[in-house]
């Protein structure tokens, strides 16, 4: 069964094949790195469980999807065993119903979440062990010096040489997928939906309205599709401009972190002055808009990026041309092409390691159908190559923006009314935030009452990426690495 980006399917429809079937379907199609998995998870189902796996079809601009019924005690063979990009789903379905993947070669819980009933304590987490004299354990969290969510990161290094880097995650487990079912308005669902991640409102809340509006079938107008691309270009522009501040702190180089930290706050001050909020809180919502793009906010905006980017220009310029930062961030964290494609990267972090994987080009809505963005690919993999994604995104995010302001469409009406979800639907929606896709599964039952509500955050997938990058590195090199990443913990943390 294949389904399209932001499109509804009967959920009848999909077809349910025994798990053998799933386990080579999903094997063959993912042979093809253009192939790639975006969600795949369990469900209950009377006394057993209803697997369903959606899986890109980059080069199509489809998703295909195909369902199982298994049961609780099932020992299933592992696709992640035949493909490393499918650890997070299987880990995280063996850790919420206890299913047993054969052949999986790391098999333990993605994280522990607050209601695990077998263990006692998150500390109680089964870190990998290196059994040697030559070697030591270094661990970093959960507890930070800086405002920041607890992590805990556990270093097996020898002398100051990284062999293994373990990130355990979970201490903030909020629940956001149950809170969404339990929770009975739309207004209580987008408030959700924005607060996944933070420094990603944008790019969640549009992913959920566009799930939302297809489970209800509701077409966005075109104004609303507008304002919604605008918004998620600015996003980038302004996280983009933050981040490179922040490489620039960890390499000690302070001209650069100054000034990128002044050009950030006009950027992401302008989401305060479209809706009252810095990080785009309340922009977005299904259905309408409390706050449109109007003609004096599209001039703003230009004078805006008229001051900025010249001296974005400038600063970056100088930051990828000096020698002592072309030292730390040249050949630092290093993933390979054929690396990110087996652990299945996505977004900044998979372009930079040359893969191409960009929503707005491969499956576009919105205004993306007519601005046909050419991702911006390198290969060296490398934290340079992260950072040089990110300035040159912020420069094609400045042009996509300008052109969108030079031909906006008319002003439309939107409805007074929210629809109704309508029964027994699917809706999937993948958008492309500042860090990669955003991909959220919605579901109804028979009286169309949501029963799935299914997050990702692009943190889910690459986190591996980040503890790869670090092997071989020094240990006082993971914090650029961790900053060339700039992954999100509450993001993991549904």
């Amino acid at each position: 069964m294949e389904i399209r980006n932001s499109e509804a399917i009967e959920t009848a429809a999909i077809e349910t094949r025994p798990y053998a079937d799933l386990y080579t379907w999903a094997v063959d199609l993912t042979a093809s790195p253009a192939n790639h998995c975006v969600a795949y998870y369990a469900r209950r189902e009377g006394s057993g469980l209803v697997l369903t796996a959606f899986i890109a079809k980059d080069a199509e601009g489809t998703i295909e999807v195909m369902s199982s019924r298994v049961g609780q005690d099932d020992r299933l063979m592992s696709i992640t065993a035949e493909r490393p990009a499918f650890h997070i789903f299987e880990r995280e379905m063996h850790e919420q119903f206890g299913l047993d993947f054969a052949g999986h070669p790391w098999l333990k819980p993605l994280r522990y979440t607050h209601d695990r009933a077998d263990k006692a304590s998150i500390y109680d987490y089964p870190f990998f062990e290196i059994e040697s004299e030559e070697f030591h354990k270094v661990g970093v969290g959960p507890i930070h010096a800086g405002i920041i969510e607890p992590g805990h990161f556990r270093f097996i290094c020898e002398g100051e040489k990284i062999h293994h880097l373990e990130i355990q995650l979970g201490w903030q487990h909020r629940g956001v997928e149950g809170l969404m079912l339990s929770k009975r308005k739309p207004l209580q669902r987008a408030i959700l939906a924005e607060s996944i991640a933070g420094d990603s409102a944008v790019a969640h809340s549009v992913a959920f309205a566009q799930a939302y509006e297809a489970l209800c079938g509701y077409a966005a107008s075109a104004i609303l599709e507008y304002d919604r691309t605008i918004a998620l270009e600015q996003e980038r522009i302004a996280i983009h401009t933050g981040d490179l501040g922040a490489i620039c702190t960890d390499i000690a180089y302070q001209l650069g972190n100054a000034v990128f930290g002044r050009l950030r706050t006009p950027m992401i001050n302008y989401f305060q002055k479209w809706c009252g909020s810095r990080f785009a809180k309340g922009l977005i919502r299904p259905f309408r808009t409390n706050f449109p793009f109007t003609e004096s906010l599209a001039q703003e905006w230009l004078a805006t990026a008229e001051k900025y980017e010249p001296d974005f220009r400038e600063m970056a310029e100088q930051m990828f041309d000096l020698p002592s930062v072309l030292s730390r961030i040249e050949r630092t964290g290093i993933v390979t092409t054929e690396t990110a494609e087996r652990i299945g990267l996505v977004g900044m972090a998979a372009k930079a390691s040359g893969v191409s994987r960009d929503v707005r080009a491969s499956h576009p809505t919105m205004n993306y159908r007519e601005l046909k963005v050419a991702p911006v690919v390198l290969n060296s993999g490398d934290v340079y190559a992260r950072a040089r994604v990110r300035y040159e995104e912020v420069l094609q995010s400045l042009t996509l923006i300008r052109t969108l302001i030079a031909n906006r469409p008319a002003a439309q009406t939107e409805e007074g009314t929210s629809p109704s979800l309508r029964p027994g639907r699917t809706a999937i929606a993948l958008t492309e935030g500042w860090r990669g896709m955003v991909c959220h599964v919605l579901q109804t039952g028979a009286e169309g009452e949501l029963t799935t509500f299914k997050a990702y955050d692009p943190s889910v997938h690459n986190w591996l990426g980040l503890a790869l990058a670090v092997r071989g590195n020094g240990i006082s090199d993971f914090p650029i690495c961790n900053k060339s990443f700039d992954l999100s913990y509450c993001g993991h943390d549904l």
